[in-house]
């Protein structure tokens, strides 16, 4: 990792200065100084994006796959120094590194497919008489212009799922990627340098939150595409104007754990631990609340405890680690804060809970109160809440109670259930017989409710990201 970074503006770099100090979550130190673009930045860019979009949309859709293929290439080339970057600014496990640069490679591979696919369709007119002799057909063309403001917990792969659909829809773009994780956006735009996009077609601006409002309020972007806490993305919309905006935000996720898993109960718990701990519970799909079938309850809950109890913690580039730190101390003491607070409400304490520094022991809970900040708030920490359940629909019913709904798991062998869950859960997406933190990249990822508005997904972003373009001809 280099000790400065500059940022992009209209697909040049920038060495504006060194205000933006990106520390090693696992340290605390500085490890590197990034150039923080002001205003007149963000504004010059906005400009450099609107004058590009002719040239972007015209690029035929072989030249923008040649671009998205250029990047799927050098992002193999630069594996390791990817995963080193992640390791580092994000302060994720080094084995997590790898998976998202992994996933980092498999978003823009399927960009680089659709972007070939972008079609459109022909409507039957002729539904009355004076419609007689028309013929209708439609395209997809860019919305134009677009902001990303991206989050700290995935720097690569949330980032990619806002400019790899971009490039394949023909859409300049601007992005403010996370103060605390901005290397990974700009290691990026590094490699997009080496394409034929055209000139001003993208920027990556690090930039404080309170600098950076002409994202949300320019009347230049015609869409915002924001992933972060559901408090920032609501206040962005209200701002936002007359663009179109795309919302990915919180969740506090919840896996019922059927009464017919206990012959596999091994297998339930290995991958509620993954879905619940994985990069320190820093997803906004990680599994926070389990409800588990009262027969298999205390048998679960055993297994769950002595499994999170084995989980090694520490520095983030050793192999063995599993949990690392979390984004700052400040977040880890909101988290300890909360679980102090169920506590204090009755909630019982199974496992961790200690703090030093970022570090936070993964906790297990049980018996907390249905309106702790742990049960009805997003913990994005390494911290998982249990209950039990005898009637399957009051499982639900309990999924239900809260302002969240990203996605669901639902551990069970009777398809009936399944599909029941399927109905009436009030979520983006029901993962059956796995964890809700489970996710690909081409399929549609999204929420409801708190959860947020649209869609990400490749080719359910690219849709977000163009309009349909009606012709009608007179025969």
């Amino acid at each position: 990792m280099q000790q400065k970074y500059p940022y992009y503006l209209g697909g040049e770099p920038v060495f504006a200065n060194d205000d933006l100090a990106v520390t090693d979550k696992f340290s605390g130190k500085v490890a590197a100084r990034v150039a923080l673009a002001d205003a007149a930045a963000i504004d010059a860019a906005i400009g450099k994006a609107v004058a590009a979009q002719d040239a972007m949309a015209a690029m035929p859709p072989y030249a923008r796959q040649d671009v998205l293929n250029h990047c799927v290439a050098r992002f193999k080339a630069r594996f390791d120094e990817l995963a080193d970057a992640l390791c580092i600014e994000a302060g994720k496990p080094i084995k997590d590194a790898r998976g998202e640069v992994t996933r980092l490679i498999d978003t823009f591979r399927v960009a680089a497919e659709e972007s070939v696919r972008i079609g459109g369709e022909v409507v039957n007119l002729e539904i009355s008489a004076r419609a007689k002799g028309y013929r209708g057909m439609y395209k997809r063309v860019p919305v134009g212009p677009c902001s990303f403001i991206s989050p700290f917990n995935f720097p690569l792969n949330l980032a990619a799922h806002k400019i790899a659909p971009a490039i394949a829809a023909g859409c300049t773009w601007i992005m403010k990627p996370a103060s605390y994780t901005p290397i990974g956006a700009l290691m990026m735009a590094e490699v997009l340098t080496e394409t034929d996009l055209p000139k001003g077609a993208f920027s990556v601006l690090p930039a404080h939150r309170d600098g950076a409002g002409l994202f949300t309020t320019d009347d230049r972007l015609k869409l915002l595409s924001f992933t972060g806490s559901p408090d920032v993305g609501w206040a962005l919309k209200a701002q936002a104007g007359r663009k179109k905006v795309v919302l990915e935000l919180g969740g506090n996720a919840a896996c019922i754990v059927d009464g017919d898993q206990a012959d596999r109960l091994d297998q339930v718990v290995e991958r509620l631990v993954f879905g619940a701990f994985y990069q320190s519970g820093q997803s906004c799909i990680s599994v926070q609340r389990i409800i588990a079938h009262d027969s298999l309850y205390e048998a679960l809950r055993s297994k769950l405890v002595a499994a999170v109890k084995a989980l090694p913690m520490g520095d983030p580039r050793d192999e063995r680690t599993f949990i690392g730190p979390m984004i700052s101390t400040g977040e880890a003491k909101r988290l300890e804060g909360w679980i102090e607070g169920a506590i204090g409400r009755g909630a019982k304490l199974l496992c961790g809970g200690t703090l030093e520094g970022a570090m936070l022991e993964p906790a297990v809970l049980e018996d907390v109160g249905l309106d702790t900040e742990m049960n009805c708030e997003e913990a994005f920490g390494p911290a998982v809440a249990l209950y039990r359940y005898q009637d399957f629909e009051a499982a639900l019913a309990q999924v239900n109670e809260s302002r969240f709904g990203l996605q669901a798991g639902v551990f069970t062998n009777d398809i009936r259930k399944a599909m029941r869950a399927w109905d009436v859960l009030e979520v983006g997406g029901v993962i059956v017989n796995d964890v809700p933190s489970w996710r690909v990249d081409n399929m549609p990822y999204g929420g409801v409710k708190d959860s947020g508005l649209g869609r990400e997904g490749i080719r359910y972003a690219i849709e977000d990201m163009s309009e349909l373009r009606l012709l009608v001809v007179r025969g």
